[in-house]
């Protein structure tokens, strides 16, 4: 399993990549990697975080996709209906934009410090955009 940290502002996360139910998620987004980006907070998914990435490709189908990612999933919307994103749920998120209800690949899980996702996604909410950073160690 391969060793990976996401880094949301001041918090750090071990984290694991779903190479089995996300295998083609996961080789693209290892590609990019180190992946830096900001995290804002949600606007329709409920609390959540997420990245927006415009009109980035992964090149990637749907794959162990869903709309209701539990705290500490996270999604990579490859596209489509909306621009590009990779959201963070911290507690109930239903994933959507103005376009109504999406659905987006798990493609890594959070392995470590779940209980400070709280206090990330308030930090988030209330301090505005923090730096983002995915890490191979």
């Amino acid at each position: 399993m391969s060793q990976l940290k996401v880094h949301v502002g001041d918090f750090t996360f071990d984290a694991k990549f779903e190479e089995k139910d996300a295998p083609k998620t996961v080789a693209a987004f290892k590609k990019a990697m180190p992946f830096v980006s900001q995290a804002i907070h949600v606007r329709w998914s409920g609390e959540g975080v997420w990245m927006p990435l415009g009109d980035l490709d992964f090149g990637v189908p749907y794959e162990n996709h869903t709309s209701f990612p539990a705290p500490g999933h996270i999604i990579l919307y490859p596209g489509g209906i909306s621009e590009t994103e990779i959201l963070l749920a911290y507690s109930g998120v239903h994933f959507a934009s103005k376009m109504g209800q999406l659905a987006g690949n798990h493609f890594i899980t959070l392995t470590s410090n779940l209980e400070n996702l709280k206090e990330m996604g308030k930090t988030v909410l209330w301090k505005g955009a923090q730096p983002v950073r995915f890490e191979m160690v």
